[in-house]
Parts: C-alpha cells; structure tokens; sequence
C-alpha cells in the first residue's frame, strides 16, 4: 500500500524526479544531463552501477546526485533509484526512467509526461516505434525483440504497447504499488505487464531515438541480445501464471 494516500499533482508546478541508470557512460552522460530541461525536473539521480570509468565524475560535474550502486545489472540500478526517492523529505509525484548512452532525446521529457500531469494516466511509455529514428539506431534484434514481446503482452493481458523503451514515466505512487523485483533485462517488461495486470491507465507517446554512443551492453554483443531475450519472455509469461 502506498504510504501517502491522496497525493495530488500539482499541473503547474510538478515534483519530476529522473533515474539515470549508468554503467560506463562517461563519453554520453554529460549530454544527457546538459539537455535535460532544468527548469522542469526537481531532481536528477544518476546510479553509478560498477563503472570503471569517470561516469560518477562527470555526472556529479553536471549537478546530477550520484548513487553508487556496486551490483551489476539494469535493474538493480533502477531500484537504487527508487530507494533514493523513498527516502526523500518530499515525495516527488512522477518518475522518469532514460538511458544514459544519449540515445533518447532527454528535452522530450515534457512531452512524456504530459499525460499524466493533463490526463491524469498512471505510466506513459516513450515509443520509438511511433517516432522518429535515426537509420541505425535500433538493430534488427531489438526490433525483433520488442515487436514479439509487446505481441505476446497484448495477447496475454490485453494492453496494446508497441515498444519496450527504457524512456518512460510513471506516478511515482503507482511504482511503489507495482513492487518491483527485476534486477536485469526484465526490469522494462516487468513495469509494463505489472501495470497492464493492475488496470492502470497506460499510454505512449512518440520519441526520437538516435544512435547510442558506445556499445549496448544488452543488444551489442549476440549473447547479451540472447540474455535479454530470454529474460523478457520469461518475464512475460511468469507474471502471467
């Protein structure tokens, strides 16, 4: 049960706090932080999680809080995020999950979360599919991949998505409710189809989607796409039984 019962969001004056999950994303992290509207967001919380590199470094430059997280793992990540906000003096009202490779569009954010802040819906999923992307930019995989999971949620639980992005928000009320557990690829599914089981009102909203910089750690290599894939479909199916 959520601790704070008959939260209201403010529509003009919305707390926003931004999870950063970062693994050796010191040549990407700064761009992401520098385009991130300031003006818009209360906070940003990048998560160390195991870099070898100056990510922590160039982040803590930029203004963003820095949490170590020395667990590998995406998920893992995202929960050390979500501790952070649990224990903030003011709750913020909606949450907002992005990559830290500079692949998403981090000055989209006010589009995300527009409706849940005009329309009162629970999640909003940034969708590549319905945007823009750069040629390229998802490989074969990953398209794959989203087109035979978001198939199978429709199918299972009857909520139509068209992507699995990492760029999403969410009330932050309605997180905490959906009690997330997933410590690696599953992290994005598990959100979804938690949420597709609880009735939430669920939308998307178009997003750009540019080349990352670096190497996916997930669909970069044949045997991280062969993880994820297997995790996702995993996922799907043990929240269904």
């Amino acid at each position: 049960m959520y601790p704070y019962p008959g939260i209201h969001i403010d529509k003009m004056n919305p707390k926003i706090l931004v999870i950063i999950p970062a693994y050796n994303e010191e040549d990407s992290i700064g761009k992401v932080l520098a385009d991130i509207p300031e003006d818009f967001v209360s906070e940003v919380v990048v998560v160390n999680n195991a870099s070898t590199d100056t990510t922590a470094q160039v982040a803590g430059s930029h203004g963003a809080t820095v949490i170590d997280e020395p667990r590998r793992g995406y998920g893992q990540a995202c929960l050390k995020g979500i501790g952070h906000a649990k224990n903030l003096n003011e709750s913020p009202d909606i949450i907002v999950f992005i990559d830290g490779d500079y692949s998403d569009f981090p000055e989209e954010i006010r589009e995300l979360v527009k409706p849940i802040i005009d329309e009162d819906y629970d999640m909003v999923i940034g969708s590549r599919k319905l945007g823009e992307a750069e040629p390229g930019a998802m490989l074969p995989q990953a398209r794959f991949g989203n087109a035979l999971a978001t198939t199978l949620i429709k199918w299972l639980y009857g909520v139509k998505f068209t992507d699995l992005g990492p760029f999403r928000a969410i009330k932050f009320e309605k997180l905490l409710e959906l009690e997330m557990t997933d410590t690696t690829f599953g992290w994005t599914v598990e959100m979804q189809v938690k949420a597709a089981k609880s009735g939430y009102r669920c939308t998307e909203v178009p997003v750009s989607y540019r080349k990352r910089i670096g190497v996916s750690k997930i669909t970069g290599t044949l045997s991280g796409s062969f993880k994820a894939g297997y995790k996702i479909l995993w996922t799907i199916f043990k929240l269904y039984l």
